[in-house]
């Protein structure tokens, strides 16, 4: 496109309607961060269908992706160094209307919010022949209540209000990784098409990082602006949410996150969980 003689790149982005994607766009959303020469249109969709049209069409130039899902589409994509979620002893969690024991739960029916989500990569992890039922990542908790299954496993906000719901907390992935490994557990990250070339994506990425550092440098009015996504949560609870999962780690990995992406996508290849040996890189 062109503006008063000016050639202006397009950049478009993906990313999930939820509190804390939308706080971190805040400044690229509302245009309170600009880049001269770039125009950014944003897109929202849940992240197992952006899982799914990055793998099947590399449709959108930036978009958010399960880590889970970064092998299936290495060969059009590479991670941006910012923008990702980790669960720095916390996660999903496995949850039920009776409390199970871990043995049981390894042997119940569980609905998931998607087989290429981080949280059912970090599932089969934990327990590897557990059967799984793809069900909408917000009709989880409904389903589980209504007695459909005996658990789910659930993520984003949910992992704050499931106790509205008279649920029961069987087990914090997050907190599980922890254990097993030492690191954080990589849940989500924004993806940027390597057809762009590396001096765009290099744009790119620090205008994403920038748009995070006015967010955190501007809580209220991005808080303000994240509200509307924030299901069932009052700006208590959604102040806390975001804090979960827009934070430091957010602006930078660090080498023991970059580390964590690592050892949990090749612990799914080596197990048979995930078909491609993973080739991890990042921009920016």
């Amino acid at each position: 496109m062109t503006t008063t003689g000016t050639t202006v790149q397009e950049i478009s982005i993906a990313h999930s309607p939820d509190s804390d994607d939308a706080f971190m766009f805040y400044g690229l959303a509302t245009n309170k961060v600009r880049v001269p020469g770039f125009k950014f249109t944003h897109t929202l969709t849940d992240i197992e269908t952006l899982n799914h049209k990055a793998i099947d069409e590399a449709f959108y130039d930036v978009t958010a992706i399960s880590f889970h899902a970064y092998p299936y589409l290495q060969d059009n994509y590479t991670i941006m160094s910012c923008g990702g979620s980790m669960g720095d002893g916390y996660g999903p969690m496995i949850v039920s209307p009776r409390k199970l024991t871990l043995d049981e739960v390894k042997k119940t029916r569980i609905a998931v919010p998607g087989t290429l989500t981080s949280a059912y990569l970090t599932l089969k992890l934990f327990a590897p022949d557990i059967e799984t039922v793809t069900v909408p990542f917000d009709e989880i908790i409904p389903a589980v209540v209504r007695g459909e299954f005996d658990a789910g496993l659930i993520i984003h906000e949910g992992q704050l209000t499931y106790a509205n719901d008279g649920l029961v907390k069987l087990l914090d992935l997050g907190q599980w990784w922890r254990e097993q490994t030492g690191l954080p557990l990589p849940l989500g990250g924004n993806a940027i098409r390597r057809s762009l070339g590396k001096e765009t994506m290099l744009t790119t990425t620090n205008a994403l990082r920038d748009s995070i550092q006015h967010a955190l440098d501007n809580r209220e009015a991005a808080l303000d602006y994240a509200m509307q996504f924030a299901r069932d949560l009052d700006t208590t609870m959604a102040n806390r949410f975001v804090g979960m999962y827009v934070n430091e780690r957010t602006l930078d990995y660090g080498a023991d996150g970059k580390e964590a992406i690592r050892k949990i996508l090749d612990m799914g290849f080596d197990r048979g969980i995930i078909p491609h040996r993973a080739h991890v890189d990042f921009i920016g």
